[in-house]
């Protein structure tokens, strides 16, 4: 899977594709299943030459931040991630296109010929059924299949779906504040991750007896709710997977920390040295909320029933 981050990073010889356009963020149900239309188109219309390739449009940064950026979301994914999870649903190649004000003017006629036309050459455009673009959001599936008469490409719009709300990236976020993991998991068709890498803490989970991995949050990217929760820790160095118990907040037993964190302890692990390491820390399900305590050993006490707990979740 290739990813391009302007329109001049395309190669000029990439040929006829099928081509999804949107935010992405997240990649939920919602948008694998525009994906999976357009894997079936691309197959259509390769015939028995193969599949045409599936090329996903996005936009970095999300174009609230530009637009409207006091009323901007906090994103789920980088666009590193969003590539990624795009390539796993599906997409042969990903085009991030640098959002600014002067690409928020061009109309929609503009943006088709840039970017449908004369960057991607599609065959096919699929977009959800509530899909704007363009100057003041005045495009829409209907805009996009107008030129597609003139530009010899057809366009889809998937109607929205899910349950018990529609699968959208707000949702997600919706649950995520709520500290309901497993329902944003539901809407992404997989557990919700952060990445970072891991930086030296103030060690005081070693000395009781979980040494934890540090990830700081930003203030730009989604975390669930402050809390406890059962999830795991990958490395994405090596690919290794471990169980753990991840503590989401500031730590409000000791005085002193105000930057918020995901904390991860691997379970029955004391030995790992993860500093520097960039991992992945997906949640599974939400053990409690987060609490001062008015001890440490309370606190430990309390630390030994989530790791009691997550390990009932997690380990076989």
């Amino acid at each position: 899977m290739q990813i391009w981050r302007s329109l001049d990073e395309v190669p000029g010889d990439l040929g006829r594709t099928v081509v999804v356009i949107g935010n992405f963020d997240g990649v939920h149900l919602g948008h694998r299943r525009v994906l999976a239309r357009a894997h079936e188109i691309a197959g259509e219309l390769g015939g028995t030459e193969g599949a045409l390739p599936v090329v996903a449009v996005t936009f970095d940064p999300h174009p609230m931040a530009v637009l409207r950026p006091e009323h901007a979301p906090t994103t789920l994914t980088t666009v590193d991630m969003r590539a990624d999870l795009l390539g796993e649903a599906g997409a042969d190649g990903v085009l991030a296109v640098p959002f600014d004000r002067s690409v928020a003017a061009w109309s929609p006629e503009e943006f088709v010929q840039r970017v449908v036309v004369d960057a991607l050459h599609a065959r096919a455009v699929v977009v959800g059924a509530n899909f704007r673009f363009g100057s003041r959001a005045a495009g829409d599936v209907a805009t996009l299949a107008e030129a597609g008469r003139a530009h010899d490409f057809t366009a889809e719009g998937i109607p929205l779906d899910g349950g018990p709300m529609v699968w959208s990236s707000t949702y997600v976020r919706t649950c995520l504040a709520a500290g309901d993991v497993a329902g944003a998991a539901e809407a992404l068709g997989r557990p919700y991750a952060v990445r970072g890498e891991v930086v030296r803490g103030d060690q005081r989970g070693r000395e009781l007896g979980y040494p934890t991995a540090n990830v700081p949050t930003t203030g730009l990217l989604a975390a669930p709710a402050d809390g406890v929760y059962a999830g795991w820790l990958r490395r994405l160095d090596t690919g290794e997977t471990y169980p753990a118990a991840i503590s989401v907040g500031t730590n409000p037993t000791f005085d002193g920390v105000r930057e918020r964190r995901v904390e991860s302890y691997v379970l029955d692990r004391t030995d790992l040295d993860l500093y520097g390491v960039e991992v992945e820390v997906s949640f599974v399900d939400r053990l409690r909320g987060m609490t001062a305590f008015e001890s440490v050993e309370a606190l430990v006490a309390q630390m030994e029933d989530d790791v009691r707990r997550a390990r009932e979740l997690l380990v076989p």
